[in-house]
Formats: structure tokens, sequence, C-alpha cells
């Protein structure tokens, strides 16, 4: 029973999935035309994400005071805080610094995807994961090579492509569910 009635409530919500979904590609396409204002928003969403996950660390901190493991956490909270109000206080240094953690992201994802792609070797598309972990590692090379302008608008298009994909994943979904509800 409990089935049907979430499939039914399920079904029911995609006109919301495609208003998200319409939503998310609007955002997308403005973020591709302004990816440095993009590039900001982002930015400043990373900083109060920051403030926020800080001021939730160190509330968590105290709650677990007898906790071996309070110094480590209120430090991180502290930390996560400074991050947050740094980023909001010198916005343009806060894009760099984000911008070149992304890229050192790309680049640890790519070399990890590669040792995958040679652990599986033996598996049938092993060679999709290489491809996969080479294009990682050009991207944080090809962000880092064009350091500090990258910094303007790579978080905004790295932003669009997000919002243009979810956007696209959630109208799919939701017209599959329009479609599975007429059946």
């Amino acid at each position: 029973m409990a089935n049907t009635v979430e499939n039914e409530s399920v079904h029911a919500s995609w006109g919301w999935l495609a208003l998200l979904g319409a939503i998310s590609l609007i955002g997308g396409i403005l973020a591709l035309f302004n990816p440095f204002a993009a590039t900001m928003t982002a930015a400043i969403l990373a900083a109060w994400t920051f403030v926020l996950f800080g001021v939730l660390q160190i509330v968590q901190a105290f709650r677990v005071r007898g906790w071996g493991g309070f110094l480590w956490a209120l430090l991180l909270g502290l930390l996560t805080l400074a991050v947050g109000i740094s980023i909001i206080a010198k916005p343009a240094a806060g894009i760099i610094s984000l911008t070149i953690l992304v890229a050192i992201m790309f680049l640890v994802l790519g070399v990890v995807k590669v040792m995958y792609a040679f652990a599986f070797r033996p598996l049938s598309g092993w060679g999709w994961v290489l491809f996969s972990g080479i294009v990682s590692l050009l991207l944080g090379v090809m962000i880092l090579a064009d350091m500090p302008w990258a910094a303007a608008t790579i978080l905004g298009i790295l932003l669009a492509v997000e919002l243009l994909s979810n956007g696209v994943f959630l109208l799919l979904i939701a017209f599959g569910l329009r479609g599975a509800q007429r059946a």
C-alpha cells in the first residue's frame, strides 16, 4: 500500500519537478551569459555556506564538550567560519582561492580516475574511466595555467554547466512521470 501512495505522490509532483527544471535551465543560461556574475554568486553562496557550517560545527562542538574530539571539532568550526567570513570580506581573493581549490580537485580526481582505469583494465569500459581521468587532469591544468584570469569566470561556467545539466535531468524526470501518470 505504501508503494502505491508513494508512487501516486511522486507522479503527481511532475509539475513541480518541471518548474524546478525550468528554473535551473534559466539560471544556467543566465550564468553562461554572465559567468563573472555567476562566479561572484557562487563565491558568496560558498562563503555563507562556510559561515553556516562553521557556526553549526561550533555549536555541535560545545554540545559534545566531554568528547575527546571536542578541540578538533571546535577548531574545524572556527576555521570554516573564518574561511566564510574571509570570502565575504574579500570576494576577489576568495574567488581565486576557490578556483585554485577547484583546479586541485580536478587534478586529484584525474589522478585517482587514471589509477582506477589501470586497475580496471581487465574490465570492459576501463577506457572510459581513463578518458574521464585525462579530461579531469586537463581541466585542472588548464585552470591553473590561466590563473588568475580563470578565476573570474571558471566557477560561474561550472555553475552554469551544473544548472543546465540539473535542469535537463529534472525536466526529463518530470516528463517521464507525466507520461507514466497518463498511462
